[in-house]
């Protein structure tokens, strides 16, 4: 089956087109092309809480937590995160809908450090949707995340207490992550805890991944000077992603809304051409 174009998709989501803008390049580097395909996008579980509100058509809260990678360091300004992007993505696929993405990520943090803050940065919002990206800092400081299922246990229950939809996002791939010899391991922990809490997953770590590898785009494209954070291209291009895992899996029929394995959707979201 050939891979189904952005637009064709957006089509049978019932979601408008979109012109096809790819994020700004960095200096002195070939704009980049910004795709990627369905099964690296999907979310597993649907978002009925979203879903929902968009059927009301209701305000939307969205809650991104998480450390430096979420606060935006790395890029060239609050523009540039990916939260704030984010909420430009989201604007063009629902444009008569109130979607609102706060920023709560906080550089240097760990879990327990953001559960320390989950009611005053996350419950006291009021989400429909939390993001919560978590594992880098642990992974570089060579901190174990095993003995830290009882501290993210917590903190998704503080979600599901609001009633929020959930999305975890896991670490970025980039030097001074990949160096680590923990770093399979930590992605494949956090998607473990996703598959056993019944979340959503956003595959961070192998969407970069797939630029780097299967794109031969080099680290300088997507990856800051530090080696470790994001920059404004893969912030934009990781928004764009999300973005569309989220109108998908908040619009997706009730009947396709079981479990499957990311193998068995052949289609591509196709982000640039």
């Amino acid at each position: 089956m050939k891979p189904l174009a952005l637009s064709a998709l957006l089509i049978g989501l019932g979601l408008p087109s979109l012109a096809r803008a790819e994020p700004p390049a960095p200096a002195n580097l070939s704009t980049p092309k910004c795709d990627a395909p369905l099964d690296l996008l999907r979310l597993v579980h649907p978002l009925a809480h979203f879903a929902h509100k968009l059927a009301l058509r209701e305000p939307i809260m969205i809650v991104a937590i998480g450390s430096s990678s979420t606060a935006g360091s790395g890029a060239s300004s609050a523009s540039a995160t990916y939260p704030s992007r984010l909420a430009v993505e989201l604007k063009k696929l629902f444009p008569n809908r109130e979607i609102t993405v706060l920023n709560k990520g906080v550089g240097g943090e760990e879990v327990p450090d953001m559960l320390k803050r989950f009611d005053q940065a996350v419950v006291a919002n009021k989400p429909d949707l939390v993001l919560w990206q978590l594992g880098t800092n642990s992974l570089i400081r060579d901190h174990q995340m095993n003995d830290r299922g009882a501290s993210i246990r917590e903190g998704l229950q503080k979600i599901r207490a609001t009633g929020a939809d959930i999305i975890l996002i896991d670490p970025q791939y980039a030097p001074k992550v990949n160096i680590k010899p923990e770093a399979q391991h930590m992605v494949e922990f956090i998607a473990a805890t996703a598959k056993r809490e019944s979340v959503a997953l956003f595959r961070r770590y192998e969407v970069m991944k797939r630029w780097g590898v299967t794109d031969n785009m080099p680290f300088a494209a997507f990856v800051a000077p530090d080696g470790l954070h994001m920059n404004d291209w893969s912030y934009a291009c990781m928004a764009q992603g999300l973005g569309m895992a989220i109108a998908e899996a908040a619009t997706r029929p009730v009947q396709s809304a079981k479990v499957q394995s990311p193998k068995a959707v052949p289609a591509s979201f196709g982000l640039a051409e």
